[in-house]
């Protein structure tokens, strides 16, 4: 789904966060982690991963699965699917693993995917919205949208919003991670969800997306604070994954060995499916197990959000779910 593009203009745009910091912290911050947190079981806990047959995805769902839960891979190939799917239960012993085809750039298989699991009358237990892309160049979907828009916000949006019945039938402890990325400090929030500039930009695109998943965050913990429902999303480090290969092709060769492995950039993700919810403050923005600012000091993103109220109302009528809410 992702196509080669500008290294040179993604640098420039994102250039503080492919910084040393961003790029080698993890084994400086893993010397304060705590081993108990990641030792718990969720045996029989439903769990979904969007976008898991590949690099941060598949290293959560066999992190899920190695901890007993029921995980409910959601894959756009059903091929790479199944084949993921058997990796991950002949290493984790876990056959209560399932593949579900579903292509989150559409909204309309987001839908038929959500009638078949709603059928199944079952709880929610953890929902993470993983499946992402970069497009540097503006594609449209068979529906109609940009294509970052219709998998990163779009699609986030729409199986989230479909899923909360079955998520409050695990309250009080259910929750939805999004796997966001540090990129999104560079992009204040903007009602030009699909970026109309004719001098279209991937990178600064996928930024604006992320910074949407944020505030999306933020708006759903306050609105379900009393359904038993915590919302949180995270920065995954850069990873050594095949969507930073075929989107930043120069910047993951340069680096080679040097960026995160999948499970380091997974790491943050499975650890707040674990913790006691107590321990977790809904709405907030996660880095290697750590609440993080949502903005960097004097950035133009401050206020932004105050937005997010129409942004969902749009979400609301091009997803088709108005009517539903």
């Amino acid at each position: 789904m992702c196509r080669t593009m500008n290294f040179r203009e993604g640098f420039m745009i994102n250039r503080s966060f492919f910084s040393p910091s961003f790029l080698y912290d993890f084994r400086e911050h893993s010397k304060k982690f705590k081993e108990e947190d990641m030792q718990a079981k969720i045996e029989g806990k439903n769990c979904i991963v969007t976008g898991a047959n590949s690099g941060i995805g598949y290293a959560t769902a066999e992190g899920l699965a190695s901890r007993g839960a029921n995980v409910y891979m959601l894959c756009r190939s059903k091929e790479r699917g199944e084949a993921a799917l058997t990796k991950i239960q002949e290493v984790t012993g876990n056959k209560n693993v399932y593949l579900e085809v579903c292509d989150i750039s559409s909204i309309s298989e987001i839908k038929s995917f959500a009638s078949r699991f709603s059928s199944k009358d079952a709880p929610v237990h953890v929902l993470v919205n993983n499946a992402g892309v970069l497009e540097n160049s503006r594609i449209t979907t068979s529906e109609g949208y940009e294509m970052n828009f219709a998998v990163n916000v779009l699609g986030t949006y729409t199986i989230t919003e479909l899923m909360l019945p079955l998520l409050e039938k695990a309250a009080p402890d259910a929750r939805v991670i999004t796997v966001s990325s540090g990129g999104m400090y560079t992009a204040p929030l903007t009602k030009d969800l699909q970026f109309s500039d004719k001098n279209f930009n991937g990178v600064e695109q996928y930024a604006r997306n992320k910074r949407v998943q944020v505030a999306l965050t933020e708006k759903w913990a306050e609105i379900h604070n009393e359904k038993g429902i915590s919302f949180f999303s995270m920065h995954p480090g850069w990873a050594e994954t095949p969507g930073v290969a075929k989107s930043l092709p120069d910047f993951s060769k340069s680096l080679s060995g040097k960026l995160r492995t999948s499970e380091e950039g997974a790491d943050t993700v499975i650890w707040l499916a674990l913790q006691p919810r107590e321990k977790l403050v809904s709405g907030a923005f996660y880095f290697d197990r750590a609440e993080a600012p949502k903005h960097l000091l004097f950035a133009a993103t401050r206020g932004s959000h105050t937005a997010i109220d129409s942004i969902i109302k749009d979400l609301r009528s091009l997803s088709g779910l108005s009517s539903m809410l």
